[in-house]
């Protein structure tokens, strides 16, 4: 169904309401579709803008559990398998290391490879000197390595695909819609009032049952419902590397902590994370000391990363359930947790939280399965076996698509907009025009979260101009929405950058200002 020709509609009727758009709901969304059942998904922000959009883009092997958390170890590695099997156009089966370094703790290092094998998790001891063949980038103090199965997966095309798969089904999406209430009817929510952030907008959904699927923002949506959910939330910090350092994922043996993971991405590399206590899931972004701390600790891996540059910091917020003690929030566990509020006096509110991007399927399909058993519906799970189907306008996010794209394309009038990552205008055209199609709010941040405009070493800082000024020739802008828009993405972006601004990102950057302010007068305008 084309949202486009429905969006003048005040009122709307579905079986599942589902609160959240990034992995967790997305992917509940596409199971719920495949048992037959119609789902509306709403969102506040737009695809991925919490957690989802904001993490290493690993795919666990379970290695880095094994020892502090057994079953969360255990499910990564069997959802591993089955997300390598079922999507694969999602995924970098790069392979990974575990490896320990002088002064890291020899008793968990031995202990290593036990707890991998009781849950059935590669680990495969490998000499020094073959480990740096493998990274020629390591530490010379390092003092044992261990081959895993870990990769890097896309989470941005997930969720696209995840989404374009129902929606092709009749699912229906909105973002830019917040929740303003529920409407209970002995002990049921009946219906969500919700309105468009974007335009103000009013409209209602009747519904048969609500998964909220929020993330950090669950216990938010909880309130609305008259439900307790106690959480905590944990910022993690990330830095972007500008040139791809490790060819695998390269891990820390050693307990969880910060900064002790390197995940390529594409044609870069991206190092972390941390784990700090916040209080608001709205107030995260990265800071100076954290970036200090994490290229400090990065380096006694991988010593390069301490000259290296770096194009962009970011931080999400882990939704962990409980409180934490004294020891911290590691401790916590990294499973998910599905709450059924009926216990709460909600009859038809669940709400499915934490976990990892690794177990996003899995968390869909328990989720899945209990408002099923809510329904009365007899149906199984199907995403175990069934491939998510590639929906050819969702492939731009992945790295590495349009530079193949473009050495390979037959139309001599197609430009190239972004020569970081070799963006043309037929992909800014072909995403445009989807957007639309879909009835999906426009603007150049929407087209950056569905490809990698923005993403490479210059981070927007010249190719917003010229996909600005091809919208403008397309008719996709007008008036001043262009100046807007750019004001918009370019704010995106400098969050990022404001944190690694050094050596050639400081030169980088003043040019930017004198382009963005000096010419096109963006400061005031």
């Amino acid at each position: 169904m084309n949202i486009g020709d429905i969006t003048m509609r005040k009122k709307f009727k579905t079986q599942v309401l589902i609160v959240g758009g990034g992995v967790t709901g997305t992917s509940v969304l596409r199971d719920l579709t495949l048992r037959g059942i119609h789902c509306v998904l709403v969102e506040s922000k737009d695809m991925n803008a919490g957690a989802s959009g904001a993490n290493h883009g690993l795919l666990h092997s379970g290695a880095r559990y094994a020892v502090s958390d057994p079953e969360a170890a255990l499910e990564c590695r069997i959802e591993s398998e089955i997300l390598k099997q079922t999507l694969p156009q999602c995924i970098e089966n790069t392979g990974g290391l575990f490896v320990a370094v002088k002064g890291d703790d020899e008793n968990f290092i031995a202990d290593f490879p036990h707890y991998c094998s009781k849950a059935k998790i590669l680990a495969e001891k490998i000499s020094l000197d073959h480990a740096r063949e493998l990274e020629p980038y390591l530490s010379g103090d390092i003092i044992a390595a261990y081959r895993v199965n870990d990769a890097s997966i896309d989470p941005f095309g997930l969720s696209q695909q995840n989404i374009k798969n129902a929606t092709h089904a009749g699912a229906l999406v909105f973002y830019h819609s917040r929740i303003l209430s529920f409407g209970l009817v002995n002990g049921n929510i009946v219906s969500a009032s919700l309105e468009n952030n974007l335009t103000g907008e009013m409209f209602n959904i009747e519904t048969d049952m609500v998964v909220n699927a929020a993330g950090a923002w669950a216990a938010q949506v909880g309130h609305k419902a008259g439900v307790n959910i106690p959480m905590t939330y944990s910022k993690g910090t990330l830095l972007v590397t500008g040139q791809r350092i490790a060819h695998r994922v390269v891990n820390r043996l050693r307990p969880p902590g910060d900064a002790d993971i390197i995940v390529p991405g594409g044609t870069v590399s991206i190092l972390g994370t941390t784990s700090l206590r916040i209080s608001n899931p709205d107030d995260v972004c990265p800071t100076v000391p954290e970036t200090d701390m994490i290229i400090d600790e990065g380096s006694k891996l991988i010593p390069k990363l301490r000259t290296e540059r770096y194009i962009r910091a970011y931080a999400g917020v882990r939704p962990l359930v409980g409180k934490s003690g004294e020891n911290g929030d590691r401790v916590l566990s990294r499973g998910f947790s599905l709450i059924d509020h009926s216990l709460d006096g909600v009859g038809n509110f669940m709400t499915i939280t934490g976990g990892k991007l690794t177990t996003c399927r899995l968390m869909a399909e328990k989720t899945s399965d209990l408002v099923c058993v809510h329904l009365g519906i007899s149906q199984p799970c199907r995403t175990r076996d069934i491939p998510l189907e590639h929906a050819p306008e969702c492939r731009w996010t992945t790295p590495g698509a349009s530079p193949k794209h473009w050495f390979q394309k037959t139309d001599s009038h197609e430009v190239l907009l972004c020569e970081c990552e070799m963006i043309s205008t037929r992909i800014i055209d072909e995403l445009s025009q989807s957007m639309t199609d879909e009835g999906q709010p426009f603007s150049l941040v929407s087209l950056g979260l569905r490809s990698r405009l923005g993403k490479g070493p210059c981070q927007g800082a010249f190719c917003v101009f010229r996909v600005t000024a091809h919208l403008y020739t397309k008719k996709w802008l007008n008036r001043t929405m262009g100046l807007c828009h750019m004001k918009d993405f370019i704010q995106s972006r400098f969050k990022g950058i404001r944190t690694v601004i050094m050596g050639p990102t400081l030169a980088q950057i003043e040019l930017q200002e004198a382009v963005q302010c000096g010419l096109f007068n963006l400061e005031q305008n």
